[in-house]
């Protein structure tokens, strides 16, 4: 195992705890950056680039087809192939934390459908779920076993807010362990059932699961109702007949106390563990080899790599499985660094050297036996990086081509970011779609009054089919503020005056003409 340290001086703030790793073709993607993506990567993932102690973070793109994925801490990931050895294969990533500290329920497949030299591009869709759904959590797995030549997805564990009925002003947003239950999700038909297994008493998070064919071994986690740290290692056997599936879950002896853990797998059969927490404030330095063969499981200890004074002394550690026997590891950096929330990283190697150096050079002949577009090969841009790099004087004078996250323009006062009205309420940390046609920016609508300045769609309180009608119609358009006064300045429209047809003269009608006698003979006979 050797340990080689990434240094950082400046834009490490987007690598925080909860980060996920994708490895795709040897090719190592970020995402779940801290806070809403920005205008240089509104896809909030990245391609990391290791190249001579330098990490380089070059910006992937979604396709058109694609859903809106939001930047996701601390959810199940795990990847899914057709069948056991299939090449091609997808990432399945479900729950996990938004930067407004929410919790999504929802369930998103990635692949790659577009890989070049200068742009990598995906395609990421939202799957419907039914029956069972699991609610929405975090720190929790997700497994897929192979059985009977079908496969299955397995969800276990997290943790989630506490039920609203059950909620006090003091702790509103106060978290607790999800039910034990084991879900059983086909994919396929898009189905979910739960599975409650007298085994499973306590909910538990940030687990360790590793899966072999039809068997899914689960080890540590820490469980908030007891603040406790599990030794127990669980098994599940998942059956897959033309039925209803069978689940079974054996206690084994064996188990390691340990949250928090990363395992990596280095083999067909072995794998990996390295870090976590034996407690709140003790890190666990020793690493161990976990060994799957005939349905058993070994664990052995594993010499540790030669942990620097830094690793040893801090407190807090976190990191994220590479792919292919590595990890990523993150440091708190203090107060040694200038730049606030930047962190150490190093890269924890647990193949052999002549192990890597075969992988590194079969890499290289499948690379250069690709079938890629000779144009489409040139180098990457530095325009499309950032680039950490141990010294900020050590980039060129004339490279002034690298991006620099500081040089960006304020979104918060030009271009989509801005205060549009008194009452707007629209921020580039917090904000999420609100329409359906939006992706990474928010909808803003042209108000015509004097000159014509953009204003929010949302915060002038528009529909969804009235923005529509707005901009598929020639017809101008005033914010809430200049309404009024839009009405003040028009000149009042015509009033046509309605004819009305003459009216016809009424008849006189007809009176009696009485004699001076006749009246005289009335008046003494009414009196």
């Amino acid at each position: 195992m050797s340990l080689q340290m990434v240094s950082t001086v400046s834009n490490s703030s987007l690598l925080q705890p909860g980060f996920s790793l994708l490895n795709f073709d040897g090719h190592i993607f970020f995402f779940g950056q801290k806070g809403w993506p920005k205008r240089s990567c509104p896809t909030g993932v990245f391609l990391l680039d290791i190249k001579q102690n330098e990490l380089k973070m070059k910006p992937a793109f979604f396709s058109k087809d694609s859903c809106y994925l939001p930047p996701l801490r601390y959810p199940a990931l795990c990847m899914l192939r057709s069948d056991a050895r299939a090449d091609e294969y997808q990432y399945i990533i479900h729950g996990g934390k938004t930067p407004n500290n929410e919790l999504s329920d929802k369930v998103y497949f990635m692949s790659l459908v577009s890989k070049t030299s200068k742009k990598m591009t995906f395609q990421c869709i939202e799957k419907d779920l039914g029956g069972d759904v699991p609610e929405a959590r975090y720190g929790h797995t997700i497994n897929v076993v192979h059985s009977r030549g079908k496969s299955m997805s397995v969800l276990f564990g997290g943790r989630t807010y506490t039920p609203l009925a059950q909620r006090t002003t003091e702790k509103w947003n106060s978290v607790v362990d999800c039910l034990p239950s084991v879900f059983l999700i086909d994919f396929e038909f898009g189905c979910c059932t739960s599975y409650v297994l007298p085994e499973l008493q306590d909910g538990l998070s940030f687990h360790v699961s590793v899966a072999r064919d039809d068997t899914i071994y689960i080890l540590g986690g820490h469980s908030l109702q007891n603040n406790t740290r599990s030794p127990n290692l669980y098994k599940l056997k998942i059956d897959l007949p033309l039925g209803s599936p069978a689940v079974t879950c054996t206690i084994l002896p064996g188990g390691i106390s340990v949250s928090s853990a990363i395992v990596t797998q280095i083999s067909d059969t072995e794998f990996v563990l390295v870090g976590g927490y034996h407690s709140d404030n003790q890190k666990r330095l020793a690493c161990n080899t976990i060994i799957l063969e005939d349905s058993k499981i070994e664990i052995v200890e594993r010499v540790s790599p030669e942990w620097t004074p830094d690793i040893k002394h801090c407190r807090m550690w976190f990191g994220c499985d590479m792919g292919k026997g590595s990890v990523l590891l993150g440091i708190p950096g203090a107060n040694k660094q200038i730049i606030p929330d930047a962190n150490y990283f190093y890269i924890l190697r647990c193949k052999e050297a002549e192990e890597d150096k075969e992988e590194e050079l079969m890499t290289q002949i499948c690379s250069q036996t690709s079938s890629e577009d000779p144009g489409d090969s040139a180098p990457f841009e530095d325009s499309e990086e950032f680039c950490f790099s141990a010294e900020a004087n050590s980039f060129d004078a004339d490279d002034a081509d690298t991006y620099n996250e500081d040089d960006e323009e304020d979104e918060s006062e030009t271009g989509y970011w801005i205060t549009c009205c008194a009452s707007c309420n629209i921020d580039i940390n917090t904000w999420v779609p609100f329409y359906s046609t939006e992706l990474n920016k928010p909808a803003m609508i042209l108000c015509s009054s004097g000159a014509g300045h953009w204003v929010h769609a949302q915060c002038m309180d528009l529909s969804e089919t009235l923005l529509l009608h707005l901009s598929e119609a020639n017809v101008k358009y005033f914010c809430n503020k200049h309404i009024d006064l839009n009405k003040g300045l028009q000149t009042p429209q015509k009033v046509m005056c309605l004819k009305k047809p003459p009216m016809k003269p009424l008849r006189k009608k007809k009176t009696m003409k009485l004699s001076t006698s006749k009246k005289s003979f009335l008046r003494r006979l009414f009196e």
